[in-house]
């Protein structure tokens, strides 16, 4: 492993290898090649690595031991896996089509700290949380530590990049503010509304990417009519009382697991499961959304005191931990439609949103 590589610059590296279907190499650890994007059509395996959730589904997990659903489970097989019997394995919508698997039974792990970092790089990478482990003919694998992880997820290196005049519909006194991370592909944006002012709590609003809701105008969420009402909020806000506001648009879709995956989810949700449910089936947290990264941005943008639009209990806490005072919490609530009650209802009784 180069000494002159970055672990910042291994993790991005190896998020892009996952992507493209490449195995990594651990550090006193396994190589992992990701089922559901490899390349190599030959690999074969007698072991995989897949999420506690996913391994209960396949009865190798009890309710206790698949608590935490994003957490690492090592099966082994009477027969050595390849890739098509491995994606069945991986991806919980071919359940229906490939009803019987196994037999299976839970291996214990001696690389536990390489196995939760391969289970993140997952979820950053938008793929199912599904590896073999140390194939035969898997190619050329990127090599990794347990540790990189942590210096890609940080967000200290963000720095606004620039800011410029952007009128908009709530608000034609509006400027957009792009920063970026060199420890992160994402590129985040914050909207100020009115005139900023060190002086004044700003209104604030986190908003996660939501392509589906904000873009295509889904009746599924109430993310489209969240951002809408939001964005007026603080121009009323600025008009009536010469404060300002800032919306801050986060490039984390689906609560943190992306786009692919928040889709299989509404899948699943199409056979009956819930959201929280939905993301378990694959793996996958139900909130893996990075509040650091929204903490750091304030902090750049000078508003260290804040008033919060928002019904999660958990972004308040999260922000507070992160150094930023939240003022007061504004209620930020809509309507529900017949078709996205029961995700709102989701969150109310099991996230923990508040009704008011």
């Amino acid at each position: 492993m180069s000494e002159t590589v970055s672990p910042a610059r291994r993790a991005a590296q190896a998020v892009d290898a996952l992507r493209h279907g490449w195995p990594l190499a651990f550090a006193d650890g396994p190589v992992l090649l990701p089922v559901e994007t490899a390349i190599a059509s030959a690999a074969t395996s007698d072991s995989m690595l897949i999420s506690a959730a996913r391994a209960a589904t396949l009865k190798l997990a009890n309710q206790r031991e698949a608590a935490v659903p994003h957490a690492p489970v090592l099966i082994r097989g009477g027969e050595p896996f390849d890739l098509l019997s491995a994606v069945p394995i991986a991806d919980p919508a071919l359940d229906l089509r490939n009803p019987f698997k196994g037999p299976f039974r839970a291996a214990a792990i001696e690389w536990a700290e390489a196995a939760d970092a391969a289970m993140e790089l997952a979820r950053i990478a938008g793929i199912l949380p599904a590896f073999m482990v140390n194939p035969d003919n898997a190619g050329e694998a990127h090599s990794i530590t347990a540790n990189d992880i942590g210096a890609y997820t940080q967000s200290g290196s963000l720095r606004i990049i620039t800011r410029a005049k952007l009128p908009v519909t709530a608000s034609e006194n509006a400027e957009i503010v792009a920063f970026r991370s060199s420890a992160d592909t994402r590129e985040h944006v914050a909207l100020i509304i009115g005139n900023q002012n060190g002086d004044r709590a700003p209104l604030v609003r986190l908003h996660s990417e939501c392509l589906t809701g904000d873009i295509l105008g889904s009746l599924k969420c109430d993310c489209g009519p969240q951002l809408d009402a939001a964005l007026h909020a603080m121009a009323d806000h600025a008009a009536q009382t010469g404060g300002w506001g800032a919306l801050l648009y986060m490039r984390q879709e689906g609560r943190g697991i992306g786009l692919v995956n928040k889709l299989r989810a509404y899948s699943l949700q199409d056979a009956g499961f819930d959201t929280v449910d939905a993301n378990q089936r694959l793996g996958l947290p139900d909130e893996a959304r990075d509040f650091a990264t929204a903490a750091r941005m304030l902090d750049l943008l000078g508003a260290r005191k804040i008033r919060l639009m928002t019904n999660n209990p958990a972004k308040v806490d999260a922000l507070a931990s992160a150094g930023i005072e939240v003022a007061e919490r504004v209620q930020h609530q809509l309507p529900d439609n017949p078709h996205n009650a029961r995700y709102l209802a989701t969150k109310r009784d099991r996230s923990g949103h508040l009704l008011k």
